[in-house]
């Protein structure tokens, strides 16, 4: 970015050439589109736009899976619970009045155990999504800086340089 501000248009570029972070791969799409006098500056700003959509999409797509697994072991450790229950009461009603409390407790550490086991997956993972996620929100925060730095400063043409607003009189 610092050889780009100082106007190094072709040294930034060749920094940045070959690298596969998503920082480097937006900078890259938004000096390029920049320097493109046929796209004009709304043209440039789709294209960053477009870039860093499909960069974040990206980045985020492991992100579904963690969020499921984190909603639905709960829900599995429940179920176990409901249903280790439903044994700990079939037992107790086939016993009738001879009930033996072992049975009924068996049952019932089942279910607790399907609880605790749920809740053993889904901190964690609830954990890890959270980290994550914010991971995420930093580099949009990143990628979205350095797009508006980019787009700040005026771009090397043939004759001169160009301000932001110019080069959008110039491409009407």
């Amino acid at each position: 970015m610092a050889h780009w501000s100082a106007g190094r248009e072709a040294e930034a570029l060749s920094m940045i050439d070959g690298r596969r972070s998503c920082r480097a791969l937006l900078a890259q799409a938004a000096m390029r589109a920049r320097r493109d006098p046929s796209l004009g500056e709304d043209g440039a700003r789709a294209e960053t736009e477009r870039v860093a959509r499909a960069l974040l999409a990206r980045a985020r797509v492991g992100l579904r899976p963690l969020e499921l697994i984190a909603s639905i072991a709960p829900l599995l450790g429940l179920l176990g619970t409901v249903l280790g229950m439903i044994a700990a009461f079939q037992a107790l009603q086939e016993a009738g009045s001879r009930a033996d409390p072992a049975a009924l407790a068996g049952g019932i550490w089942e279910a607790l155990l399907t609880t605790a086991a749920g809740m053993a997956v889904a901190i964690p993972a609830g954990v890890a999504l959270t980290w994550f996620e914010s991971v995420a929100d930093r580099l949009r925060h990143e990628m979205e800086d350095a797009a508006t730095r980019i787009f700040l400063r005026p771009v090397a043409t043939g004759g001169g340089t160009v301000s932001a607003e110019s080069s959008t009189a110039q491409a009407a």
